[in-house]
């Protein structure tokens, strides 16, 4: 490829999550989820950074309309991720999917483990096996 599409794929992308009340987001991603929160350019959005990437927060009237995983995490151990989420008051969600099996709030997809939980907006975040 070359031009504007090798500038678009060469970069990272950035999760964009949208919410209603701009401090409860930051303290939930913040001080639930332990992210870091970087300065912003901008009055009403809040950066916060997850290893290399960045994720941008910020108010709109239309936060917890998606119905899909907003944003992934790939995590080397979901089951002790999950764990210590859940002792910050994270509530875990559970899907009934074909031949996917339950282990606690795990999804147990053969090899792959995942899990699912949701921001104080809705905004349904995930944890994955990395791979």
């Amino acid at each position: 490829m070359n031009g504007v599409i090798d500038m678009i794929s060469n970069e990272p992308a950035v999760a964009t999550i949208a919410v209603k009340d701009l401090q409860a987001a930051m303290d939930f991603y913040e001080k639930k989820i332990g992210l870091k929160k970087i300065p912003s350019p901008q009055e009403g959005v809040a950066l916060f950074e997850s290893g290399p990437t960045r994720m941008i927060v910020y108010k709109s009237e239309f936060a917890g309309t998606n119905k899909a995983t907003a944003v992934t995490w790939a995590v080397d151990d979901v089951d002790g991720t999950v764990r210590e989420l859940k002792s910050t008051g994270i509530s875990f969600e559970r899907y009934d999917f074909p031949n996917v099996k339950l282990e606690g709030d795990v999804h147990v997809f053969g090899k792959h483990r995942a899990a699912w939980f949701k921001d104080p907006d809705g905004n349904i975040l995930a944890l994955s096996t990395k791979g």
